[in-house]
């Protein structure tokens, strides 16, 4: 047999086969040990390096590998991914299958490969496939993932009925309904129940295939309701499988807002019904099971962002991987400053809106021909919008035109320019938010603060509302407290101060999450309308700036998304699994590099979106909303000759600050064609008025 790559083999199945399985597995694990040996003789490593295997051993090889990774042309990952998924493996298999791992990986150093590998391929073609594999985008497909056995109930669905979580949630606390369920297939023990003061909950275990895991759903916007569907999952087999507990918590929360009148409830959706779902969950999960879970992660976007990064900072061991996407973390900013001014920038003194959606084309193809080619390919997205420095004015009617079409009038010049800016203060002329709408993002802008009609209701202005009149401030304002009643001044912001630590995410002092060998990835579209981009990109400067560059490198990472609108969607390739990237991390200490994102239009409108509406319930839109339509997607290779479906278009992203760059041969539509480049934009987050607002609390 000629020699394969080491994921080919059998390895991570050996937990599932115990040890009868470990003997041929580990056999063939030899082969891949013989493969990096003869790779340390045929390179140009230096003499330490070709000795990396002498003294053998399984750990050793987490001290060889890296070194001999960066002094050599032939990459060494699929050696140090044996070595990541075996080291997993032996703090689970059986005293058997650890005897059978430790004589299997002390006789590999010994063999001589040479000659059988000669017999079937050559040394160019065993270098040639790990060279091949050794992609500059990091597969996330579940083959890679660790394989964890499957474990099946050893008790009765409706027997949960009978757990007390008095403990978790005090008196009052119950459980609702224990009845099992099909969903997508796959059958589940849907456990539903309620917290004072009225905080729902629903968790979701799988009857068969549970492999030891449980995830924990963010929900979006003020909340209300319960969201069961995982977000930024494309391609994970763990999800569409059911191979997850899942749960989620309406967090006493609805889109009015009012609940912000009653501490209690407040609280409850600041933080604590996030972490009383979670200690239901694992109570369920031991008593559905008879064991624990063997890794929990978070997975949430937009509130469900804000709630991710709430978790790392006020129950760093609830959980062992976040995944927080568009966090709404400056929550108390988010929803005054941000939307309040978005939503009177956008109107005139009569009450009517100044731009409306069938006039942003106009503005997005200018600011496209403008920037488009600042970051080396002219593709129709921004890479990073920053580069950017597109004048509305220039594509103002002339006083005299009478054919608006193809320009702006002088009010919607103004109105944008507000958009891009953000609100200043007056007396110190210092920036009041982090940062506005960004280039680029103009088409995503209809349905948030822009409506289809002059007359038309914008969600901004109802979001805003709902936050300042019941959740950010100490006093109730009153019933007829409006918009144009909100000071944009720093004043404003003091008034902000006492409820910052319960409801802002926004404290960089992780270390007790870092501590417990937490992960952190944090995502964000470029093109989002709702949060900008640049707060998390904040919160990422601010974290290395508490903990230092080196200890934030060893747990968090953030992803930017080009042309991607809030939660998915877009212009852009949005379709992307951080689900696996993270489990590998958690789990085999495989921290994520370069990702794939993909355009593939079978992924429809993003399940995660803050005010998208799931099979799991409503997200409570507000009144007034507008439906947001999916854009026609740019980055989409055409349809063959034939007739045939159009493959969806594949772009790697980087761990920020670092870009796609095109190599400048090959379809722009294909990964392959894109590798690493530095960063174009590297000037750090400037001076506004709420900065120290990203400084450690308690």
């Amino acid at each position: 047999m000629a020699a394969q790559p080491c994921y080919q083999y059998s390895i991570f199945n050996i937990g599932k086969g115990g040890a009868n399985d470990a003997v041929p597995c580990l056999q063939q694990l030899d082969v891949c040990y013989s493969l990096c040996d003869l790779l340390c003789e045929t390179s140009t490593a230096s003499k330490q390096d070709q000795n990396c295997w002498k003294g053998g051993g399984i750990h050793s090889l987490s001290k060889a590998i890296p070194q001999f990774a960066r002094s050599n042309a032939v990459s060494c990952i699929q050696a140090e991914e044996v070595h990541n998924r075996v080291t997993m493996k032996l703090h689970r298999w059986s005293p058997v299958s650890l005897v059978l791992a430790a004589i299997t990986a002390a006789f590999a150093t010994a063999i001589d490969f040479k000659t059988g590998l000669n017999s079937e391929t050559t040394t160019e073609e065993t270098e040639a496939s790990f060279t091949k594999q050794s992609s500059p985008v990091q597969q996330t497909s579940s083959d890679s993932a660790v394989s964890l056995a499957a474990v099946e109930p050893v008790a009765a669905c409706s027997d949960l009925l009978a757990v007390d979580l008095t403990a978790i949630g005090g008196s009052g606390s119950n459980i609702t309904a224990a009845e099992e369920i099909d969903s997508d297939g796959i059958t589940y023990c849907s456990v539903t129940g309620e917290y004072p003061p009225a905080v729902g909950w629903q968790v979701m275990l799988p009857l068969a295939n549970w492999t030891q895991r449980y995830m924990q759903v963010g929900c979006g916007g003020l909340c209300g309701n319960i969201n069961l569907q995982p977000g930024a999952a494309d391609g994970s087999a763990e999800v569409s499988n059911g191979e997850f507990v899942l749960a989620s918590t309406d967090m006493a929360g609805g889109s009015d807002g009012e609940f912000g009148l009653d501490e209690d409830k407040r609280v409850a959706f600041a933080y604590l019904a996030v972490h009383q779902t979670a200690q239901t969950s694992k109570k369920l999960i031991k008593a559905f099971y008879g064991q624990e879970a063997a890794y929990s992660y978070f997975n949430g976007c937009s509130d469900g962002g804000r709630e991710a990064v709430m978790e790392a900072i006020r129950y760093p061991n609830d959980f062992d991987g976040i995944i927080a996407g568009a966090p709404a973390m400056l929550f108390t900013f988010q929803n005054s400053f941000h939307h309040g001014w978005l939503s009177v920038s956008n109107t005139n003194d009569d009450g009517n809106r100044v731009i409306v959606a069938n006039r942003v084309s106009i503005l997005h193809d200018a600011v496209i021909e403008a920037c488009d080619a600042l970051d080396g390919i002219e593709d129709g997205l921004l890479s990073d919008p920053r580069l950017c420095d597109f004048d509305p004015s220039t594509i103002e009617c002339a006083k005299d035109a009478t054919d608006n079409s193809t320009c702006l009038t002088t009010a919607e010049v103004e109105a944008v320019i507000k958009f891009y800016a953000g609100p200043v203060d007056a007396d110190s002329g210092k920036h009041l938010t982090v940062g506005e709408e960004q280039f680029g993002s103009e088409l995503a802008w209809s349905g948030v603060f822009v409506s289809d009609s002059y007359t038309g209701d914008i969600m901004s202005t109802n979001t805003a509302l709902a936050a300042i009149k019941y959740l950010i401030f100490e006093e109730y304002p009153g019933d007829n407290y409006a918009l144009s009643d909100f000071n944009f001044a720093n004043s404003t912001i003091n008034l902000l101060r006492p409820r910052h630590p319960v409801l802002d995410a926004v404290s960089p002092d992780l270390s007790k999450f870092y501590d417990a060998g937490g992960k952190l990835i944090l995502w964000h579209g470029w093109a989002d309308p709702h949060i900008s981009p640049r707060t998390t990109i904040a919160y990422h400067e601010a974290l290395q700036a508490e903990m230092g560059e080196d200890v934030v490198e060893e747990f968090e990472r953030l992803y930017l998304l080009p042309g991607v609108y809030h939660c998915g969607n877009g212009e852009g390739p949005s379709a992307i699994d951080l689900v696996t990237p993270m489990l590998e991390w958690v789990e085999s200490d495989m921290a994520p590099n370069a990702l794939q994102t993909s355009t593939a239009s079978e992924i429809g409108a993003s399940e995660f979106g803050q005010w998208h509406k799931s099979s799991s319930g409503s997200m409570n839109l507000p009144s007034g909303s507008n439906p947001i339509e999916l854009p026609t997607r740019n980055l989409q290779t055409e349809a063959s000759s034939s007739g045939s479906t159009a493959s969806p278009a594949t772009r790697p992203v980087y761990p920020y600050p670092a870009l796609a760059k095109y190599k400048g041969t090959g379809d722009v539509n294909d990964a392959a064609n894109f590798e690493k480049g530095e960063a174009l934009y590297t000037n750090k987050t400037g001076y506004w008025l709420g900065k120290d607002f990203f400084s450690a609390y308690s």
